[in-house]
């Protein structure tokens, strides 16, 4: 039998760089969306990390404080990234790391839940048995509702992120049919800025109104802010955009880079 006939040198040294690419992406995508999920039970003040007082903003009959969940940390992340598998890899670049993303955040949960229901060891409890103050303190007790509500947060996490990023890809695919290379900055922040009205509300409305105690207003408030929070870190985030094209065209080359790029176009407007 005869060797198989080898691949020209040039075209294989760009395949092994495309598939390092696509892969410190997908690293990043799927880290800062873990990240997010897991710290996403918190709720901060933006006014007390400030040092300010309550905004008490009157919105709708609700006076809304800048209240975030602690994910939106990660999330502008997961977003610019996204924006980057679009360009280069297209929606099946972006639709593949989305679905093995949601697989992981529910194969995360499902262990933190397993871990919540193991029995404590009395010496961590004893070791643990105060807080700060020297109050009493149940450190399992505390470890079971921080995770557990998280049960809540993924659930509506799942169904908003996987809404989100479909939306995003498909907003980003037809901006990007409109403008062809022009306007990254278009195509980018605009994507996110859609995708993420609805994925601001969908995940706090599933998360704390069907899964936990919060009433609707209390979901707008969060919902509004997050949103605001996402919309303004996206627009500022925009250079950075410019910056990650700049490397990764130095990296793949500029002629291989836009060959990338026009064939994810063509998997858009597929």
């Amino acid at each position: 039998m005869g060797s198989p006939p080898l691949q020209p040198a040039g075209r294989s040294l760009n395949e092994r760089k495309r598939q390092r690419l696509f892969l410190v992406l997908c690293g990043i995508f799927l880290t800062n969306a873990l990240i997010a999920e897991i710290v996403g039970g918190k709720i901060f003040s933006v006014e007390s990390l400030l040092g300010l007082p309550p905004a008490q903003i009157p919105i709708g009959g609700q006076f809304m404080d800048f209240n975030m969940t602690a994910g939106v940390v990660n999330w502008p992340v997961v977003f610019l990234t996204s924006d980057i598998i679009n360009e280069y890899f297209g929606k099946k670049g972006v639709k593949r790391i989305s679905y093995l993303t949601a697989a992981f955040i529910v194969y995360t949960f499902i262990t933190i839940f397993i871990a919540t229901m193991l029995p404590p060891a009395q010496f961590w409890l004893d070791l643990n048995g105060t807080d700060g103050q020297g109050n009493p303190f149940n450190i399992n007790d505390a470890f079971a509702k921080i995770f557990n509500q998280g049960l809540g947060i993924m659930a509506g996490s799942i169904t908003a992120f996987l809404l989100g990023q479909f939306l995003d890809v498909y907003v980003f695919a037809w901006l990007r049919k409109r403008t062809g290379s022009r306007f990254i900055w278009l195509r980018a922040t605009g994507s996110t800025l859609f995708s993420q009205l609805v994925d601001s509300f969908v995940v706090i409305g599933i998360a704390f109104y069907v899964f936990g105690n919060w009433d609707l207003g209390l979901v707008f408030s969060v919902g509004s802010i997050n949103y605001l929070y996402k919309g303004l870190v996206a627009i500022l985030m925009t250079p950075l955009l410019y910056v990650a094209h700049y490397f990764i065209d130095a990296y793949l080359g500029k002629e291989y880079a836009e060959q990338l790029m026009e064939e994810a176009a063509s998997d858009g407007a597929a």
